[in-house]
């Protein structure tokens, strides 16, 4: 498989899904590649492109929820960050991904007053 090929057919594929829940491409393209090309990676070995910062389970449930673009799974979470966990993708007003941090989601339902 060539890995650039698939990495630019990936771009094509989930820029239809994220774009209209209000998300893009990180403008950071090193951490755009890097993330694409782990997917890739996961695509060869697993036939799905994971989410690379994920952890893989034995439960298809959990598993199910991390294939790339996983925003649909984790919504409100991602909302509130304004970003993926990888930060693969931002919220389209999102200038300066560098700003933005991951927030543990226990600390998000904290926060919001969430139940699980």
């Amino acid at each position: 498989m060539d890995v650039e090929a698939r990495k630019k057919a990936l771009r094509f594929m989930f820029r239809q899904v994220v774009e209209p829940l209000g998300y893009k491409f990180t403008p950071d393209e090193d951490t755009a590649d890097f993330c694409l090309g782990q997917e890739v990676r996961l695509e060869q070995k697993h036939g799905v492109p994971y989410c690379p910062c994920q952890g893989l389970t034995k439960d298809h449930k959990h598993n199910i929820r991390i294939i790339c673009p996983c925003i649909p799974y984790h919504r409100e979470h991602f909302d509130y960050m304004k970003m993926c966990w990888c930060g693969l993708y931002v919220h389209k007003d999102v200038t300066d991904p560098g700003r933005l941090r991951q927030i543990p989601y226990e600390e998000f339902l904290k926060r919001t007053g969430r139940k699980p």
